[in-house]
């Protein structure tokens, strides 16, 4: 349960289509929910480091098709992070912008120990909220 939990974050934090609040959801009866919100933190601020490499490596290859980011959503991404700073990493978890917003962070070069400070801190109370809301304590 707890290594489904971890590829289902690792996916929804990368760029690929993964809905980890669903998988979070269903083990919350049966698993810890402290150990599943750390499973679910890390997982997916580690897949949003997938994005950060992409970034900071690969942005070479933007104009070809195969490449993850359209324009208009690095765009936004990048008004965002122009506005707002590395502070808008706390925001990585935005469904729309929250994948770009950590591509750009890496085109950005921003230090990775930050990155990854801001986008747990983010990533973890979106977590949080959803169990708290799961659980009734909200």
């Amino acid at each position: 349960m707890y290594f489904l939990m971890f590829v289902s974050a690792v996916g929804a934090g990368s760029l690929l289509p993964f809905y980890s609040e669903v998988a979070l959801v269903s083990f919350l009866d049966d698993g810890n929910p402290v150990l599943l919100w750390l499973v679910a933190t890390v997982g997916n601020t580690l897949g949003a480091a997938l994005n950060w490499l992409i970034g900071r490596y690969l942005t070479h290859f933007e104009n070809r098709a195969w490449f993850p980011f359209k324009p208009e959503k690095l765009h936004r991404a990048q008004r965002w992070f122009q506005c707002y700073g590395f502070w808008s990493l706390l925001l990585a978890w935005v469904p729309v912008v929250g994948d770009p917003l950590t591509f750009v962070a890496g085109v950005m070069r921003v230090n990775l120990g930050l990155f990854l400070l801001l986008t747990a801190i983010g990533k973890g109370l979106r977590y949080l909220v959803v169990i708290a809301l799961y659980l009734n304590l909200v």
